[in-house]
């Protein structure tokens, strides 16, 4: 791997291919532009409502297949989320929809499914993967079965095995402080796979770890020292986040988005803010797009640094570790200065943002976050000088493409396997429809392809940075609106991309206006299934590093 002093240097390498990002500012779109969406990508009777850049449109039961199929597999349009709804207390169903987006085009095409007199839905885990990481979480937050998914059973994918049967916690006549009394039922218990073969034997690890992570459960299949199989055991801090959007005040609101996965404060609370200002018809000031942009890439430069850290840590590579931890820190403190938080959290307001940056701190920033790139590369150079660490890194924890586009993978992962995503460029929100992000892409899928787009992301996060700083226009910042009116009967996506990956909010109003669900994805809850298609082949003791590749959130998963 090349030496990397600068993001230009590092682009022109032969191992990045760059993406061009979507060059136009949402003024220059052309007037009511849903118009050629809807007729370019949905069927020709699809009856459709328009909120914004959302596009929704009822399906039957026959047709949701061949719909959902089409906008995958014909179009190449990635399915961003699946979430169910509660509706019987206004049209007396139950509604699963399907969130595609346009990339580039920067819409959400919405084909739902409504279920009157009936619990069941068709899966399409068999012929769109991507949906399998979301029937098994309807079934058991809403008892709504997905008929003819694949297997024997749906397996639990949150809920742990005594939690009572019959009891379903998203559905609306559930009230939240009821207790749940624990039962002991065969159906809800987990039932791991197992591998068999003479020599095969298995490693239980977690839920609870050494040191201060949060808790998961891995089951390895061995065959001596090489893993065969891996499966990971989630749930384990289910907060019933999606529940408590359904009670709280909208400032609330606000506030439990920013603590959906800790790490990621700024990126989830922006992608909510964004979907209400949306419902609101309210426009953030230029400045607050500028703003925005800021605070999200000193979030994930923090995080990149940490990451490239402990990667190093993991192969014994502690002068590098303890350099980028230190690098971190800094971040953490410019975040504190500028906003009196590390992890920037209460800084998105609906329509702005609660702190300014003054003409001093401009300078400050824009020095300090030079100095940094710098002493990366200076890290970087003796990093690279490292055999051991590359020979730790390359080959190790391969995720293929196929594996990622049937996943529909976001983040780093999926840029290290050769998937050109990133909501910064395909869905431009903030300012970055004018500082053009061009997602860095490399196709070998380990951890060193891994490791690589974290430093170029670093590099890159730096520059925008910058630039941002740079071109930061007057203007205020604070939001004018003391009390928010939403649309009515009305659903919005508000979509960021955090360091592990775009950051995805479905929020749905009532006929009063009131809102009425709020689904929440984070990348984590994509992510966390791929790892065990990267882990078989490698010997356990490399398996802490493949994860600290991915470095996924249980929370965000567990939400």
């Amino acid at each position: 791997m090349a030496h990397t002093e600068t993001t230009e240097e590092y682009l022109s390498s032969d191992k990045a291919t760059v993406v061009p990002a979507n060059a136009f500012p949402f003024a220059v779109l052309p007037e009511e532009p849903e118009l050629e969406v809807i007729k370019k990508y949905l069927p020709h009777n699809a009856v459709t409502t328009v909120h914004g850049r959302t596009v929704l449109f009822p399906v039957s039961p026959e047709e949701l297949k061949e719909v959902c199929v089409t906008l995958s597999a014909t179009h190449g349009l990635p399915l961003k989320t699946m979430f169910a709804s509660d509706m019987r207390g206004s049209d007396g169903s139950f509604r699963i929809s399907y969130v595609f987006g346009v990339p580039k085009e920067n819409y959400f095409l919405v084909p739902y499914l409504r279920l009157v007199d009936t619990l069941e839905f068709p899966s399409l885990a068999g012929v769109l993967y991507a949906t399998a990481l979301y029937e098994p979480h309807i079934k058991e937050m809403f008892g709504l079965m997905p008929v003819g998914f694949p297997g024997d059973k749906v397996q639990p994918s949150i809920l742990h095995g005594g939690w009572p049967k019959d009891t379903f916690p998203m559905r609306k006549d559930f009230v939240q402080k009821t207790q749940a009394h624990r039962e002991h039922t065969e159906g809800l218990q987990y039932a791991f796979h197992e591998v068999g073969g003479d020599g095969m034997y298995e490693v239980p690890v977690g839920p609870v770890h050494a040191g201060i992570i949060e808790p998961g459960h891995f089951r390895f299949s061995m065959a001596g020292e090489v893993i065969v199989k891996l499966e990971p055991k989630l749930g384990w801090v289910h907060k019933g986040s999606e529940k408590l959007f359904e009670t709280l005040s909208l400032a609330d609101k606000l506030k439990l988005s920013e603590r959906i996965a800790g790490d990621t404060s700024f990126a989830h609370g922006t992608a909510f803010a964004q979907a209400i200002e949306e419902l609101a018809g309210v426009t953030p000031s230029a400045r607050t797009n500028y703003l925005r942009v800021i605070f999200g890439e000193l979030e994930r430069l923090a995080n990149h640094f940490n990451d490239i850290g402990f990667i190093m840590f993991d192969t014994g590579f502690n002068f590098g570790g303890a350099q980028c931890t230190r690098l971190r820190e800094r971040v953490m403190q410019i975040n504190y200065r500028l906003t009196g938080s590390r992890f920037l959290r209460g800084v998105t307001q609906f329509g702005g943002v609660a702190h300014d940056i003054s003409d001093k701190d401009k300078e400050d920033v824009a020095d300090e976050v030079t100095l940094l790139g710098e002493e990366l590369a200076s890290i970087l150079e003796v990093a690279r000088g490292s055999s051991i660490l590359k020979n730790r890194l390359e080959g190790t924890g391969r995720l293929t493409i196929e594996v990622a586009k049937d996943h529909d993978a976001v983040g780093v992962p999926a840029r290290a396997s050769g998937l050109a995503v990133d909501a910064r460029a395909d869905f431009p929100y903030a300012a970055y429809s004018v500082l053009h992000v061009s997602p860095v892409v490399f196709t070998e899928g380990d951890v060193e392809a891994r490791f690589e787009v974290r430093i170029a992301e670093t590099f890159a996060s730096i520059k925008l940075i910058k630039q941002a700083l740079l071109q930061l226009p007057a203007g205020g910042v604070a939001s004018e609106t003391n009390t928010l009116t939403l649309k009515k009967n009305a659903t919005i996506v508000g979509i960021t991309e955090g360091w592990r990956g775009d950051i995805v909010y479905v929020v749905s109003t009532d006929e009063a206006g009131n809102i009425n669900r709020v689904a929440v994805r984070d990348p984590s809850f994509i992510n966390w299934n791929l790892i065990p298609h990267a882990a078989p082949g490698n010997v356990l003791l490399d398996f802490p590093l493949i994860n600290k590749s991915f470095n996924l959130s249980y929370t965000g998963y567990d939400r």
